[in-house]
């Protein structure tokens, strides 16, 4: 957990996530709403400069990216 992340956890509702490589956004949508039980709006995916995937979640607004972030122990 970053500063950036946590300006865009607080800022943006979304979660931050290193997934696996060979993972699609569809992938990630169903992974993070089936283990940490939220709806996910959006799903934004990158190659980071030293090679692993980070993923962008954004939660829809009934859920807050900061209550599920102190559920899984990041804050």
């Amino acid at each position: 957990m970053t500063e950036v992340t946590s300006r865009i956890l607080e800022a943006e509702n979304k979660l931050v996530f290193i997934v696996n490589k060979k993972a699609t956004k569809r992938d990630i949508k169903i992974a993070v709403e089936e283990l940490y039980e939220v709806v996910v709006d959006k799903v934004n995916s990158t190659i980071t400069p030293e090679g692993k995937k980070k993923a962008f979640v954004k939660l829809s607004p009934d859920y807050k990216a900061v209550d599920t972030a102190i559920k899984l122990g990041i804050l």
